[in-house]
């Protein structure tokens, strides 16, 4: 069929990060060999992602994901190893910290995504971490975080969300005999779109069909899991 995208539908490039031991040339190419990496839609927010069989809050508690992350388990990109007995879950570590010079934090999330015994493809969607004191509700989602956008100068303030997360998911419907990956995704609280400063700085006014507010986010590298 013949489709049409129009340019208001189309979001501006983001950015990918490498976890390099070094800012050499061999160095970030050992971290896309690991597959150490993350991206963003265009913040520069600062992700860590690990999984592995002992991670507890305490972890979290210390603020200190890498050095714990390292030591107890593996980075975005990375395998988990055999598990110590057959039934225990794994656990994963996950912090964030928000770029600078853009919005505070709504949330994190941990996706899995796993294969039934048919080879149907399955995601299932964890809120894991979250700012400003929300409750899920009765159906289990988390209410939205809030808006401060002003569309029309195309401002916002960051009177809500949290500048950084940090916490310890374990995943409460592991199958230990089921493949699975996770990874996780931060999202940060609205800001305005890229049609609100065109609006502005050429002063337009957009169709109500054009959104004028998004929600940035990064996004890991999964962990796999293999029985």
């Amino acid at each position: 069929p013949n489709l049409t995208t129009h340019g208001w539908q189309m979001a501006a490039a983001g950015y990918t990060g490498a976890w390099a031991t070094e800012n050499t040339r061999e160095a970030i190419f050992d971290a896309f060999k690991r597959r150490e990496v993350y991206c963003s839609t265009g913040p520069r927010m600062t992700v860590r992602f690990f999984g592995g069989w002992d991670f507890t809050q305490d972890d979290a508690e210390t603020r200190r994901p890498a050095h714990t992350g390292y030591q107890k388990g593996v980075p975005m990109g990375a395998d988990l190893p055999k598990a110590p007995d057959g039934e225990k879950a794994p656990s994963f570590l996950v912090a964030a910290l928000k770029d600078p010079y853009s919005g505070n934090l709504d949330r994190i999330q941990i996706i899995k995504g796993w294969l039934d015994d048919d080879g149907d493809t399955h995601e299932k969607v964890y809120d894991v971490i979250w700012s400003d004191d929300r409750e899920p509700g009765a159906d289990g989602k988390l209410p939205p975080v809030g808006n401060t956008v002003n569309v029309e100068d195309a401002t916002f303030t960051n009177t809500i969300g949290e500048s950084e997360m940090i916490t310890v998911w374990e995943d409460p419907d592991f199958d230990p005999d089921q493949r699975a990956f996770y990874y996780a995704r931060v999202i940060e609280i609205p800001t305005p779109r890229w049609t609100a400063f065109d609006a502005k700085r050429f002063g337009v006014e957009m169709s109500d069909e054009v959104p004028m507010t998004t929600q940035e986010r990064a996004y890991t590298s999964p962990i796999w899991y293999t029985p």
